[in-house]
């Protein structure tokens, strides 16, 4: 592979693992367990401490069962960011993976302690605590990245390429979804963890579905077009009853270079698991790829029969081919696309370690989203939910 993947850089011995830290996801925790895998695919990082529950008594299983030494073992996550500060071998960075409503005041400990971070979407709950933290990682000079691991995939990095060296032509209609079906029923009121604080304000903020998917599914139309969203139409709909959150999202919208788009994110869709896929058209033809089928992408040249373009072969471009690591036949998926983020990170975090012109340098097409790109989510979250609460009037979006 052409990322930084391999135990050679530029000729070089690769530099010293990242030592990495966690807060949140522990025990009953789905999305921890995908970023400790995520970073230690490409053997970038030595997962060393963490703070993955406030339980004392659950912070400790949970840290004993992954193998972290127990003087490592944290359950406040503020004494965590002043202990691993003060070690000479402390970590280097930390992965967020609590409910929304802590990743900003995680966020601002560590990078109050000089660590990097590496945060769960949406990035905090509120576009004026986003901006606080982007303040602040700016004056530390610290590495501040949101997984939206969906840009990760090689063909969605192929279709990027492709829009931005115009083989589609002018971008004019953008529709892109995201329908799941695990929360049809009430889920929450079992006390499923997961579905539990995601239907909780206090904790998942003011947005239920179009937080927890719709920001994905808006960062990949992002991603791909590279299109500035001017204004947007939302409903958001809350169909089982009781639910305080919403779990369907209807939004319209208009890019500040005339194309329109439509964004549908559901978690009561029966039949769908995680539906994400995304279509776009252009003057010269469109595109459409599927997360649950990543390896390929469908290309449509205007008045040409429709192309699929596999990963791994000879029709995928550049900026899909260094980020594949297996060959063709072989499916790459959701924990390699999630791999590729923290393989880019690691680029950036170790650019940044002392050492002047002996420090490592980042592959020059390596890229990850950013607090930028988390604030333009969060910012999207608040415009969807404002032009809902009108009855679904037209807003300006600006982040």
């Amino acid at each position: 592979m052409a990322i930084e993947g391999s135990k050679k850089n530029s000729g070089a011995l690769m530099p010293a693992r990242i030592r990495l830290g966690m807060v949140g996801g522990g025990e009953g925790a789905f999305i921890g367990a995908v970023h400790r895998i995520a970073a230690r695919l490409d053997d970038h990082y030595q997962f060393v401490a963490g703070a993955l529950s406030a339980t004392p008594e659950k912070a400790r299983r949970s840290g004993l069962a992954i193998g972290l030494a127990p003087e490592r073992i944290y359950s406040d996550y503020e004494a965590m960011a002043k202990a691993e500060a003060a070690r000479p071998d402390g970590i280097e960075a930390v992965a967020i993976v609590t409910p929304n409503h802590l990743h900003a005041p995680v966020a601002e400990a560590f990078l109050k302690a000089g660590i990097h971070v590496i945060c769960d979407k949406p990035v905090t709950t509120t576009s004026k605590d986003a901006k606080k933290l982007l303040a602040l990682a700016t004056k530390k000079k610290r590495v501040f990245a949101v997984t939206h691991n969906y840009t990760g995939y090689p063909m969605v990095r192929h279709a990027r390429q492709m829009v931005r060296e115009g083989a589609l032509g002018e971008i004019r209609v953008v529709q892109v979804e995201y329908p799941q079906d695990w929360l049809t029923e009430k889920l929450e009121a079992t006390g499923q963890k997961q579905a539990e604080w995601r239907a909780d304000p206090k904790r998942n903020g003011i947005g239920g579905a179009i937080a927890d998917i719709g920001t994905h599914a808006h960062n990949l139309a992002a991603y791909i077009t590279g299109l500035q969203i001017s204004q947007l139409c939302a409903e958001l709909s809350s169909f089982v009853k009781g639910r305080k959150l919403d779990d369907n999202a209807q939004v319209m919208l208009r890019y500040a270079n005339g194309a329109r788009g439509l964004l549908w994110a559901s978690q009561v869709a029966p039949g769908n698991e995680n539906n994400l896929r995304i279509r776009v058209y252009g003057s010269k033809g469109g595109i459409e790829w599927k997360q649950e089928h990543p390896n390929q992408l469908h290309w449509s040249p205007f008045g040409q029969p429709t192309q699929v373009i596999s990963r791994a072969t000879g029709a995928a471009n550049a900026s899909a081919a260094r980020v594949t690591r297996i060959p063709s036949g072989h499916p790459e998926g959701y924990l390699e696309g999630f791999a590729t983020i923290y393989s880019e990170i690691a680029q950036a975090i170790r650019a940044a370690r002392k050492g002047g012109a002996k420090a490592a340098k980042p592959d020059p097409a390596a890229h990850f989203p950013t607090l930028r790109d988390g604030i333009d989510g969060v910012a999207f979250i608040e415009a969807v939910v404002a032009s809902s609460a009108k009855g679904g009037r037209w807003v300006r979006f600006k982040p």
